[in-house]
């Protein structure tokens, strides 16, 4: 790792510190993870409306100027105000500039990983914008000063206790009190205070349909619904890789996700929207940030088919054992460790090395992104460019000299059998980090080459 740059391991440490909470986010998004596969198994057709959903995005990436002017072109006949952005900063700046043209300094805003990748919540508070996060989930860990550590399940790391202390010190709940119930009716009162004075309300967009040039959010909560219609602006923001091409595609899409992110049939609420209703205004602002970089990078550009369910997280042993914040960006888990370090990969050089390469994040995602296949690729990348750790670097190299020597190799390995036959202090001590969760394995009495020669008379 750079020095100077955060890294997964560490951070993950502080949260391997308290083991009680670790084993409880292990087995509440494995919880989460098994209802996924209930679910998909309820439909035959699960494989097929991947599969499907993997074609349908093939084409929209393969010919995304087209859908994305196709869009516009019909957004803007619906009466949307559309908006372009090259990156987080003038992302940040349009939605700025639209609250000033009102003169709107309080706004509502339903849950948008595009807007914690932009960082536009610090970006209008230091501008002097209040901004009010109206998902449940959202809301406690802005009221804890957090960043989401789940992109679906934003305070999943927080137990019900830690947030009636929150709820106590911010909306004056009893102290001690910790039932859902209670907590969630002090928050319904808290936010609806906040819908009903509120002028402006931003909003994500889950699917953003060519064809018609609507487009829909997603939620369980209702939220964005009731900010985007109490509210005289509506702000709409969205990653270009969001269009699908007709409306027809659009169950396809609603039939998987909320199956894959929480085992739901479907989301609670999944709204269109097309045109300004009487005296509202609706922006929509769509953002590159890196994405046709992405784009052109023949290894990775699958990773724009993220439809963000967070099914890969629920799968994933490291993320469910780290922790979301360990991952120090945006978008936490598997696919956030191959979207971050296309975005800086200095930065994010750590992320594709925070996996076991299992497998099973690319088993669960509904629309087939290779997840593994590119994290080991990002891993060449990285070391080829130069950003990697580097003793890391030190020892891949060893380990390619080694190998491709076969004399030192097979001296090697006796060696090191030697060495743990005779004195394993010098492997199995504390400053060799990959024995500190590990029982020291029995020396085997010879190689693999030597048993073969031997069975078979060579």
């Amino acid at each position: 790792m750079i020095k100077g740059n955060k890294d997964h391991a560490a951070l993950a440490d502080i949260f391997n510190q308290d083991e009680a909470r670790v084993d409880w986010h292990d087995e509440t998004l494995w919880f989460v993870r098994a209802k996924r596969d209930k679910a998909a198994n309820t439909l035959s057709e699960w494989e097929a409306l991947r599969e499907n959903a993997s074609q349908i995005k093939d084409n929209v990436l393969s010919n995304l100027h087209d859908y994305l002017s196709e869009f516009e072109s019909n957004a803007q006949q619906n009466g949307v105000i559309v908006h372009w952005a090259a990156d987080a900063a003038e992302h940040n700046q349009i939605v700025l500039s639209i609250l000033k043209s009102k003169e709107i300094s309080r706004m509502v805003k339903s849950k948008s990983m595009l807007t914690e990748e932009c960082h536009l919540n610090e970006y209008l508070h230091q501008n002097g914008v209040e901004v009010i996060d109206t998902d449940l989930g959202e809301r406690i860990v802005q009221l804890a000063e957090e960043p989401p550590s789940h992109i679906v399940l934003p305070c999943i790391h927080k137990k019900k206790e830690e947030i009636g202390e929150l709820f106590h010190e911010h909306l004056g709940t009893p102290k001690g009190a910790s039932d859902p119930q209670l907590l969630t009716a002090a928050a319904r009162v808290h936010l609806r205070e906040k819908f009903l004075t509120r002028r402006a309300a931003i909003t994500g967009v889950n699917f953003a349909i060519a064809e018609t040039g609507e487009f829909v959010v997603c939620t369980n909560e209702g939220n964005a619904d009731m900010g985007a219609h109490l509210s005289e602006v509506h702000i709409a923001c969205m990653g270009i890789e969001k269009i699908i091409p007709k409306r027809a595609n659009l169950s396809v899409f609603l039939r998987l996700l909320a199956r894959s992110a929480t085992g739901q049939p479907i989301t609670t609420y999944s709204s269109h929207f097309r045109t300004p209703r009487k005296g509202q205004e609706m922006h929509l602002i769509l953002v590159d940030n890196g994405r046709t970089q992405q784009l052109g990078r023949a290894d990775f550009r699958n990773s724009l088919k993220c439809i963000r369910c967070g099914a890969c997280m629920n799968t994933c042993p490291v993320y469910r054992r780290s922790g979301g914040h360990s991952y120090h960006t945006a978008i936490a888990g598997p696919i956030g460790a191959i979207l971050a370090p296309n975005l800086n990969m200095k930065q994010y050089a750590d992320l594709p090395f925070a996996s076991t390469l299992c497998g099973s994040c690319t088993n669960v995602c509904p629309v087939k992104i290779n997840i593994h296949e590119q994290l080991y690729k990002w891993r060449q990348v990285i070391v080829k460019e130069g950003y990697a750790d580097p003793k890391k670097t030190i020892a891949m190299k060893a380990m390619e000299f080694t190998l491709s020597h076969p004399y030192i190799y097979r001296n090697a390995g006796k060696s090191g059998r030697w060495v743990m036959k005779n004195m394993p202090f010098l492997v199995n001590n504390k400053l060799n980090a990959w024995y500190t969760q590990r029982d020291m394995p029995a020396p085997p009495q010879q190689s693999f080459r030597e048993w073969y020669k031997k069975n078979n008379n060579e």
